[in-house]
Protein backbone atom coordinates (compact mmCIF):
# COMPACT_ATOMS: atom_id res chain seq x y z
CA UNK A 1 0.00 0.00 0.00
CA UNK A 2 0.99 3.49 -0.91
CA UNK A 3 2.04 6.01 1.87
CA UNK A 4 -0.19 8.21 3.19
CA UNK A 5 1.81 11.03 2.02
CA UNK A 6 2.05 9.85 -1.52
CA UNK A 7 -1.94 9.70 -1.75
CA UNK A 8 -2.63 12.92 -0.23
CA UNK A 9 0.07 14.45 -3.04
CA UNK A 10 -2.13 13.96 -6.04
CA UNK A 11 -3.15 17.12 -8.41
CA UNK A 12 -6.87 15.41 -7.78
CA UNK A 13 -8.20 16.64 -4.54
CA UNK A 14 -7.74 14.34 -1.69
CA UNK A 15 -10.52 13.54 0.77
CA UNK A 16 -9.72 11.43 4.17
CA UNK A 17 -12.02 10.53 5.75
CA UNK A 18 -10.89 9.57 9.73
CA UNK A 19 -13.71 7.54 11.12
CA UNK A 20 -14.31 4.54 13.63
CA UNK A 21 -16.42 1.54 13.27
CA UNK A 22 -18.35 2.27 16.47
CA UNK A 23 -19.58 6.10 15.64
CA UNK A 24 -23.13 6.57 14.44
CA UNK A 25 -22.15 9.97 12.75
CA UNK A 26 -19.76 7.75 10.93
CA UNK A 27 -22.33 5.43 9.74
CA UNK A 28 -24.22 8.10 8.74
CA UNK A 29 -21.76 9.88 5.96
CA UNK A 30 -20.93 6.44 4.56
CA UNK A 31 -23.65 6.86 2.07
CA UNK A 32 -23.10 10.47 1.75
CA UNK A 33 -19.36 9.65 0.40
CA UNK A 34 -20.40 7.02 -1.60
CA UNK A 35 -22.76 9.09 -3.62
CA UNK A 36 -20.13 12.12 -3.57
CA UNK A 37 -17.75 9.60 -5.22
CA UNK A 38 -20.58 8.39 -7.95
CA UNK A 39 -21.09 12.09 -8.51
CA UNK A 40 -17.17 13.17 -9.27
CA UNK A 41 -16.21 10.22 -9.75
CA UNK A 42 -12.35 10.66 -10.87
CA UNK A 43 -12.65 14.44 -10.09
CA UNK A 44 -11.96 13.04 -6.68
CA UNK A 45 -9.94 10.82 -4.11
CA UNK A 46 -11.77 9.09 -1.10
CA UNK A 47 -9.41 7.84 1.55
CA UNK A 48 -11.44 6.28 4.62
CA UNK A 49 -8.92 5.84 7.33
CA UNK A 50 -10.30 4.03 10.85
CA UNK A 51 -8.61 5.71 13.74
CA UNK A 52 -8.82 2.91 16.02
CA UNK A 53 -6.46 1.23 13.17
CA UNK A 54 -4.18 3.71 12.97
CA UNK A 55 -3.88 6.29 15.95
CA UNK A 56 -0.56 7.41 14.94
CA UNK A 57 -2.34 9.31 11.90
CA UNK A 58 -4.91 10.62 13.84
CA UNK A 59 -2.86 11.87 16.31
CA UNK A 60 -0.49 13.41 13.66
CA UNK A 61 -3.57 15.21 12.37
CA UNK A 62 -4.93 16.07 15.10
CA UNK A 63 -8.18 14.35 15.20
CA UNK A 64 -9.82 14.15 18.86
CA UNK A 65 -12.90 13.17 17.53
CA UNK A 66 -14.68 11.55 14.73
CA UNK A 67 -15.98 11.61 11.68
CA UNK A 68 -13.16 14.31 10.86
CA UNK A 69 -12.28 15.18 7.35
CA UNK A 70 -9.29 16.38 5.45
CA UNK A 71 -9.28 17.33 1.89
CA UNK A 72 -5.98 17.66 0.59
CA UNK A 73 -4.78 18.94 -3.10
CA UNK A 74 -0.56 18.19 -4.07
CA UNK A 75 0.27 17.17 -0.82
CA UNK A 76 -1.05 20.38 1.20
CA UNK A 77 -4.03 20.32 3.45
CA UNK A 78 -6.97 23.08 1.95
CA UNK A 79 -9.93 22.13 4.51
CA UNK A 80 -10.59 20.18 7.43
CA UNK A 81 -14.10 19.45 8.90
CA UNK A 82 -16.15 17.58 11.63
CA UNK A 83 -18.98 15.72 12.04
CA UNK A 84 -21.88 15.16 9.84
CA UNK A 85 -21.17 16.63 6.36
CA UNK A 86 -24.00 17.82 3.73
CA UNK A 87 -23.47 16.16 0.15
CA UNK A 88 -23.61 19.52 -1.41
CA UNK A 89 -21.29 21.17 0.70
CA UNK A 90 -18.21 18.48 0.12
CA UNK A 91 -19.24 18.60 -3.64
CA UNK A 92 -18.93 22.43 -3.64
CA UNK A 93 -15.80 21.87 -1.68
CA UNK A 94 -14.26 19.86 -3.74
CA UNK A 95 -14.98 21.57 -7.12
CA UNK A 96 -13.34 24.87 -5.51
CA UNK A 97 -10.07 22.58 -5.21
CA UNK A 98 -10.04 21.37 -9.17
Amino acid sequence: MAKFSEIVSDHVPVLVDFYATWCGPCQTMSPVLDQLKKDLGDRVKIIKVDVDKNQSLAARFNVRGVPAFLLFKNGEQVWRGSGVQPLHQLKDLINEHQ
